[in-house]
């Protein structure tokens, strides 16, 4: 019988057998013995599963992205060791020099500068188009060299909700895959791949963590989008892979795992990007409890919203919970049950006033991080987007004036008062 998605969060990707420990083993361990050197060439052929040297692969670390990989649906995943790396791998893999991929953009400041500098220089082109795109507008961003189109479930900082079902819709029109980061909403209260996405994202460092004790990443495949038959366009997954004894991933791993044993076999092979299994032990931690977490996350968030939206110091508010946002029928459709404890506001005296009210807040830390138990603020245009220009965060949806509140698990009423105390001093 199918499990429900809290009994997923407690029990999946670890089953201990008799007289083993109940609790998931930290396997602090680099390197694994074998009695034959034969043995162990078998799993450098990829002729056999197991384990041989962790930068590749840890027991710790597959049991936790097997949790992963069941919350949302998905047919095989890896963990990395951040968001970032999530990311740069999951378009790395099917997107090289040449080539094209089309982003929304209004994803969070980081991934931006990932693609639209660092990927840049590799050769890889990118074009960012709103989340609000209608199919003709899509449309008209394809180019034949395009191999990817990546966009986030609700979107770090700007909190704008990606209409999944379109965005699938136009990339299989043209034979690529679409990639979706779901860090905000977590499986809890998305999964994308039962909309048409093809492969999810996540920095696990947010809510999943949920307790800012351990950067991750990971990367979950979807297991549906058949490479052969676009062939021409991934070779790298279609052709035989001379780095690896000639074999060709979509053949030997089928749908279902091709994708994540590439993942593994290069660009984890060959950038290292690694999580540790302690770091993968806490992230398991706190996935126990993420279905208890994120209700609790939303049902504070909105009561905050409600609040900001009604207060006389405030020239704005942004959260799809809300019937006045724009996104509040795509959050209908796409997160019923609530979208995420992150919300957007801006107060009246703009930049000044942002910086003087957050000197006040006593409960609210500022800190770069989000999405964790504990109330945080953050101000995106003096920190994590401070790269971009005035131009480019106004195109991402980022304003001068817009404080990121990251509304954690205490009590509603307590947040509520430290933010008016905050609000009545400027």
């Amino acid at each position: 019988m199918e499990q429900k998605l809290g009994t997923k969060c407690v029990q999946a990707g670890y089953t201990p057998k008799s007289g083993e420990p109940r609790v998931l083993p930290i396997i602090q361990s680099t390197t694994y013995k074998y009695d034959t050197s034969e043995d162990m060439a078998r799993l450098f052929d990829l002729e056999a599963s197991g384990y041989f040297y962790t930068r590749l692969a840890n027991p710790t670390c597959d049991s936790v992205a097997q949790k992963l990989c069941a919350l949302e649906g998905g047919t095989a995943a890896m963990l990395l060791s951040s968001g970032q790396a999530a990311n740069f791998f999951a378009v790395f893999n099917i997107a090289n020099a040449g080539d094209h991929v089309i982003a929304s953009n209004s994803i969070y400041g980081g991934t931006f500068n990932l693609f639209a500098v660092t990927m840049k220089k590799m050769g890889i082109e990118f074009t960012f188009i709103s989340p609000d795109s209608t199919e003709e507008e899509l449309d008209k961003a394809f180019r034949p060299n395009t191999k990817a189109v990546f966009g986030e479930t609700i979107a770090n900082p700007a909190l704008t909700v990606l209409d999944i079902e379109l965005f699938a819709k136009v990339a299989h029109k043209h034979g690529v895959p679409l990639i979706v980061d779901n860090t905000f909403a977590t499986p809890v209260n998305c999964r994308p791949i039962e909309w048409g996405a093809d492969i999810v994202t996540h920095s696990t460092t947010k809510y999943l963590d949920g307790h800012a004790t351990s950067v991750g990443g990971a990367i979950v495949d979807g297991g549906k989008f058949d490479w052969f038959k676009y062939a021409d366009k991934f070779p790298g997954l279609t052709t035989p892979d001379d780095s690896y004894h000639g074999i060709t991933y979509a053949e030997k791993f089928g749908l279902g795992g091709a994708f994540i044993t590439k993942c593994v076999a290069q660009l984890m092979r060959d950038f290292g990007s690694s999580p540790s299994a302690f770091n993968a032990f806490l992230l398991n931690l706190g996935m126990e409890t993420l279905h208890v977490r994120m209700p609790k996350h939303c049902a504070n968030a909105q009561k905050v919203a409600e609040f900001l939206e009604s207060h006389e110091k405030v020239s704005w508010v942004r959260y799809c919970g809300l019937k006045s946002d724009k996104y509040y029928a795509l959050g209908q459709k796409y997160l019923p049950n609530g979208s995420c404890g992150v919300l957007s506001f801006g107060v009246k005296g703009g930049r000044k006033a942002a910086e003087e009210f957050m000197k006040h807040l006593r409960l609210a830390a500022i800190v770069t991080h989000v999405a964790d138990a504990r109330t945080c603020i953050l101000h995106p245009a003096s920190s994590t987007h401070r790269q971009m220009t005035d131009e480019e965060l106004l195109e991402c949806g980022v304003s001068p004036d817009l404080m990121r509140l990251s509304v954690g698990i205490e009590d509603a009423d307590d947040i509520i008062a430290d933010i008016d105390n905050a609000l009545g001093k400027i």
